[in-house]
């Protein structure tokens, strides 16, 4: 078989891209069914999508790791400069200024900002000596590194960003060896500026939101609703689903946001407990894989860095799948390459294109396990 397909295509891991593009493509299944059996608005647009943004991922994982490693900062730089212009020139939607127009094209800095991050400190600590981990050194630059764009997006506002960058940058920070009596710390710290924040830097809907989580039947009908709705939604789903096109919550317009944060919810009354547990075994196997991508690498940034991609995708499932059942505040993290939008579907393509460009440069190919 080797002597009809190109080394370049023979070496990539075929098992997880059919794996992704099989969550794609169920996903494109559910976006049919929330518009009622329809090919428009979703489905086209997010099936073009996809496919552009998976070929860029195997183009990108040619991409030579010294490249990324040299690159790391100035990638974080121009992300953290496309912050700024956010603030300047972005374009308002939805109530918050989150995105850039270049003519046609529109970009959300702060999705990219997730990756940028991850590349940064891996680059920090692969130069930082490891002995100086420990130290205090090894702290300030990162936690600047990480609260400047932090700080800018939820300004922006945009919680739910904002804290997965906090979240990929201390993940980062503890695999790289930064002692846990530090994080312990950092949390303290954290939980005493909790009340402060509540009060005079959450935005009055953000407050809401909070306040809904911890007791949701407080307000069914105003801020409750998404949480309410959602959960009545899985839960009528049970083991099977109500099955295809059959789904009530989402085609009478009980359910908001049905195509896009709440999608899970959407799919799990049609296909249940099953079509649920297929996303969150397949999603696992993907982060999986980008973890035994980081476990086999020799180089440290490499090490850190697949690491980080592969939690930054089990960051967005798994803060989409708490959200959607009541587990956490409602914050706007999409299931990436189910929801309908760009940007997620980008930053984790993105991602698993680096990932295969890792496992790629891995100098002694060893079966890469699931």
């Amino acid at each position: 078989m080797s002597g009809f397909v190109p080394a370049p295509l023979a070496v990539l891991p075929w098992r997880i891209l059919l794996l992704v593009t099989a969550i794609g493509g169920f996903g494109l299944v559910v976006l049919y069914s929330a518009a009622g059996g329809s090919l428009r608005p979703w489905v086209i647009p997010q099936g073009l999508r996809f496919a552009m943004f998976m070929i860029g991922a195997v183009a990108l994982s040619r991409v030579p790791l010294d490249w990324w490693k040299k690159s790391a900062f100035y990638i974080y730089g121009t992300f953290l400069i496309l912050l700024i212009l956010v603030e300047l020139l972005g374009a308002v939607r939805g109530g918050s200024q989150r995105w850039l127009g270049f003519g046609p094209i529109r970009i959300q800095p702060s999705e990219m900002m997730k990756l940028a991050i991850v590349l940064a400190l891996a680059r920090f600590y692969d130069l930082l000596p490891a002995a100086e981990t420990r130290r205090f050194q090894a702290i300030w630059p990162a936690a600047v590194l990480i609260g400047m764009p932090a700080l800018i997006v939820m300004a922006q506002p945009d919680l739910g960003t904002g804290l997965m960058i906090c979240a990929g940058g201390a993940t980062l920070m503890f695999l790289a060896g930064v002692p846990l009596r530090l994080f312990v710390g950092g949390a303290l710290a954290v939980a005493t500026a909790i009340p402060l924040a509540f009060n005079y830097v959450l935005h009055e809907y953000q407050r809401h939101r909070i306040l809904i989580f911890m007791d949701p039947e407080s307000d069914p009908l105003g801020t409750g609703y998404h949480i309410s709705q959602s959960k009545i939604a899985i839960g009528s789903g049970g083991l099977f689903g109500k099955g295809f096109l059959q789904g009530t919550q989402s085609h009478l317009d009980y359910l908001p946001e049905g195509h896009t944060d709440f999608v899970f919810a959407t799919m799990a009354e049609e296909w249940g407990l099953a079509g649920g547990a297929f996303l969150i075994i397949a999603f696992l196997l993907v982060i999986r894989w980008g973890v035994n991508v980081g476990v086999r690498a020799e180089d440290r940034f490499a090490k850190l860095a697949a690491a980080g991609l592969a939690t930054t995708i089990f960051f967005y499932m798994a803060i989409n799948l708490m959200m959607v059942m009541g587990l956490a505040p409602v914050v706007g993290i999409p299931l990436p390459l189910v929801s309908f939008g760009g940007s997620a579907q980008m930053t984790v393509l993105i991602s698993l294109g680096i990932l295969m460009g890792i496992d790629r440069s891995i100098s002694t190919r060893q079966p890469t396990r699931w």
